[in-house]
């Protein structure tokens, strides 16, 4: 009988649990909610027991009707950038700190009073940022000292996970990317940066490679878990570079651009990229020795919902009759307005901005609105804003000498033809969407899996799990024209920097 590989992608909303053969056939998948808590208007934290709970509950559910037995090994993706502090028995001293949470605005602040930005982006491969796990603990060392001093190691989600299964503390090397602090290029802390920060090198765990095997399930946890004991716990990665090999990204210049929320272009490399004006950034990769250099843009998928909800009630209602995804009508609808929305922009922005702009003050725009525009336009603008704002995160990796001929598509977006063509015409290049465009997370952690106990050879083997299922060329007429409205885009954008700053910082007084 065909062996199983269990993957577990524990993400902002909740874990999702996917069961694959080891010949790559996608048999079962089950996901099971937890909350966050948002408040204090940046703040934004989960409770870790609450990941553990989802995760026994997928887990038992995933494995109902199938032959234990025949489980080879778990593995894991997970939220990346956070940060949960426990004691040294692995309990959990206060709500765990997630990617969202911005409130290490003073510690960020007080990294760049010691060390010049290019400096510390060269080290980490990240800018200086509030979001990472670095910036985080700073700020409990800083505001909880008490909870700082009983903290034995800091752990990121699925680490946390690997711990409550295995009792090994270790992250690997993709999170520990993740966390702003440690060396890229030589894998390891950096001891330049830990100075800096404050933090003491002994709360922070080894680091060991994404398929390193860090236990198995004894019999004291199997029974909670609904894992048979003996099941070999696999390490696993970062959510973004699970994906990234879900992607089919894992040779050098394999490059993919995931299509959700928010959305980003990366590749793999034997480098990483610097660029000089820091617009994109880099990841270690699971596969070792590697990078992923990334843009991520943060309204993409959002920028779509916002227009779903403001402009398109009665489409939701005729969806809702024919029993189809809204979604569907919208991308039917762009497809009737001609390339360029009528001369109409959209500037995606109405999250702030990651990359390529980092102006965390930019606000979202529609610029040159006629009476003759139609809700179509409005709507194929929104695309169009979305795809020409990660064009610029392409170019980057394409002006680093980076020989880009095609492109992987992955994520909610991805599965409208019309967008693929956009897509297509934008960056001028062949669009290639793979048959399981919201599973790559899992994928990658599967592979992980696979690899760490043995049942797969190596990361090209993601092969056996994926295929391309449609391609998608560029029309050259438009992607000119394309290149030609880019630059009134970006000239937009620029328009408007006093505007943003100005907006930012204007309260009303009327009552």
């Amino acid at each position: 009988m065909e062996k199983y590989l269990i993957a577990h992608d524990l993400g902002t909303s909740g874990d999702k649990a996917t069961l694959f053969s080891v010949s790559g056939k996608l048999i079962k998948n089950v996901m099971c909610a937890y909350d966050t808590h948002f408040f204090n208007s940046t703040w934004a934290e989960q409770n870790p027991q609450d990941w553990w709970n989802a995760f026994c509950l997928a887990n038992r559910e995933l494995l109902k009707g199938t032959d234990q037995r025949q489980v080879a090994g778990i593995a894991f993706s997970g939220q990346m950038m956070g940060c949960v502090v426990v004691d040294n028995k692995g309990t959990a001293l206060r709500p765990a700190i997630i990617w969202a949470d911005q409130r290490s605005i003073r510690e960020e602040r007080n990294i760049r009073e010691k060390i010049e930005e290019w400096e510390f982006y060269q080290i980490t491969g990240h800018r200086i940022s509030s979001a990472y796990s670095i910036e985080k603990l700073m700020w409990i060392k800083n505001n909880e000292p008490e909870i700082y001093k009983k903290t034995y190691k800091m752990l990121q989600p699925k680490d946390y996970i690997v711990f409550r299964l295995t009792g090994k503390m270790v992250t690997d090397y993709t999170d520990a990317s993740g966390t702003n602090c440690m060396d890229l290029e030589n894998l390891r802390w950096s001891e330049k940066i830990l100075d800096i920060t404050g933090i003491d090198r002994e709360k922070l765990t080894e680091i060991q490679d994404s398929t390193y095997v860090a236990g198995e399930i004894g019999k004291n946890i199997s029974w909670e878990c609904g894992l048979p004991e003996g099941t070999p716990v696999v390490l696993g990665a970062g959510d973004g570079l699970c994906a990234a090999v879900g992607a089919g990204s894992v040779n050098d210049g394999d490059t993919f651009n995931y299509l959700g929320s928010s959305s980003w272009v990366a590749l793999t490399s034997s480098r990483p990229i610097f660029d000089k004006e820091m617009r994109t950034y880099n990841w270690a990769h699971m596969v070792k020795g590697k990078f992923s250099p990334n843009g991520t843009m943060q309204a993409a998928g959002n920028s779509y919902q916002f227009i779903r909800r403001i402009l398109c009630k009665d489409l939701e209602d005729k969806a809702n009759s024919e029993r189809v995804s809204v979604y569907e009508l919208m991308n039917k609808e762009l497809g009737q307005s001609s390339p360029g929305a009528n001369g109409l922009l959209y500037l995606p922005y109405i999250l702030g901005e990651r990359s390529p702009r980092w102006n965390p003050n930019a606000r979202g725009a529609f610029i040159g609105l006629k009476m003759e525009h139609q809700r179509k336009d409005l709507i194929r603008a929104c695309v169009e804003g979305i795809i020409m704002n990660l064009s610029i995160i392409l170019n980057v990796f394409e002006k680093d000498t980076i020989d880009i001929k095609a492109l992987n598509v992955i994520g909610g977006l991805a599965k409208s033809k019309e967008i693929r063509q956009i897509i297509a015409n934008v960056y001028g290049l062949e669009i290639r969407k793979l048959n399981r465009v919201d599973e790559a997370t899992s994928m990658g952690a599967a592979v992980a899996a696979g690899i760490g106990v043995g049942e797969l050879k190596g990361f090209n083997d993601i092969a056996k799990f994926i295929e391309v299922e449609d391609v998608i060329l560029p029309q050259n007429n438009y992607h000119e024209e394309y290149k030609k409205l880019k630059e009134i885009f970006n000239q937009s954008y620029y328009a408007l920097l006093d505007t943003y700053k100005n907006l930012s910082q204007w309260k009303t007084e009327i009552k």
